[in-house]
């Protein structure tokens, strides 16, 4: 009687097969983190803004006048251009935009935070920069320059 020699295992396009099935999983996981740490790192700039623009309504109710000084808003003074966002944006003062009051006008400002280059988040195309103004207004633009607000503020 003749026994017949059968080999137990994989064959190599077996295992070529798991290896694409495991490179498509890592680059979909990969991919998924990405854009979990880009919405986290949103999140932070966002809060940053709100807080820089109620540090400039605190200073308004009490010196009837916004202020482009991020000294006079308790941040210290080598902090120019400000990071926030955990340094992945940054406000610089010819960004914070003031308009004077007239007899017909209230003063009111814009800021406005932008992704730091080279930091990953200016890779962030669909929310490339975040702005605030003094009347709670919040917008987003990607960076094609078109709003996201309705996608970027939520």
């Amino acid at each position: 009687m003749q026994t017949r020699n059968t080999s137990r295992g994989f064959s190599l396009i077996e295992l070529m097969v798991v290896v694409g099935i495991v490179a498509v999983l890592a680059v979909l996981a990969t991919n998924s983190y990405s854009s979990s740490v880009r919405k986290s790192r949103r999140t932070e700039a966002r809060t940053a803004l709100l807080d820089l623009a109620s540090r400039e309504e605190r200073f308004m109710s009490t010196n009837s006048s916004y202020t482009r000084t991020l000294t006079e808003l308790g941040y210290s003074a080598g902090s120019l251009p400000l990071t926030v966002g955990n340094g992945y944006y940054s406000v610089d003062i010819p960004v914070i935009n003031f308009t004077a009051a007239t007899s017909n006008t209230p003063a009111r400002f814009t800021i406005t935070a932008a992704p730091v280059a080279g930091k990953g988040q200016d890779k962030d195309s669909a929310c490339a920069t975040f702005s605030v103004d003094s009347t709670g207004l919040q917008s987003s633009t990607n960076s094609g320059g078109a709003s996201t607000t309705a996608t970027c503020w939520n």
